[in-house]
């Protein structure tokens, strides 16, 4: 993995940025994709807790979609993370993940990161692993969902990762 290219904007996504979060995430190949109209919502209802990387045109290259746990305040789930395919392999899922969490400390206090994860998604396993050991966390991991619990059809386990406590905003 390279750095981040320096023209990269970590910004907090537009309603107009959904149909291109659509897309990024359809052309993922790996995500469940939602439907379009959620994706537009997402970017209303969930920007403060979500975050777009922005290339020198100001379109966005990737996406992360989060929110606060009700019912665990300080606790960001991340719920998908795509970067287009032209511009992976250079740090840009990281700097997206760094990013978001350190505003969220800022703003929320957050200490903690949830996410899912399905086995053999070797590059999300990555960049969650590495995230913790830059932040000088644990990771605890346990099947959520079962494949059973899926009544659409044959899905690999959730397995979610627990990521914490956060002991710094930046990454050591």
């Amino acid at each position: 993995m390279t750095a981040a290219p320096a023209d990269l904007l970590i910004d907090r996504p537009a309603m107009t940025d959904g149909a291109t979060l659509w897309r990024l995430a359809k052309d993922s190949k790996t995500l469940d994709l939602n439907s379009s109209y959620s994706y537009l919502l997402w970017c209303r209802d969930f920007a403060g807790t979500s975050a777009v990387a922005r290339g020198a045109d100001g379109e966005p290259v990737g996406f992360i979609t989060g929110y606060v746990r009700p019912d665990r305040p300080r606790t960001l789930l991340v719920w998908q993370v795509a970067v287009d395919s032209a511009h992976r392999g250079h740090g840009i899922a990281a700097a997206l993940l760094d990013g978001l969490t350190a505003r969220l400390t800022a703003e929320r206090g957050i200490t903690e990161v949830e996410t899912t994860i399905t086995p053999g998604n070797t590059a999300s396993e990555r960049l969650f692993t590495s995230f913790a050991a830059r932040h000088g966390a644990q990771v605890d991991r346990e099947v959520l969902f079962g494949a059973d619990l899926f009544p659409d059809g044959p899905h690999d386990p959730e397995v979610l990762y627990r990521i914490g406590p956060l002991t710094a905003s930046t990454p050591h």
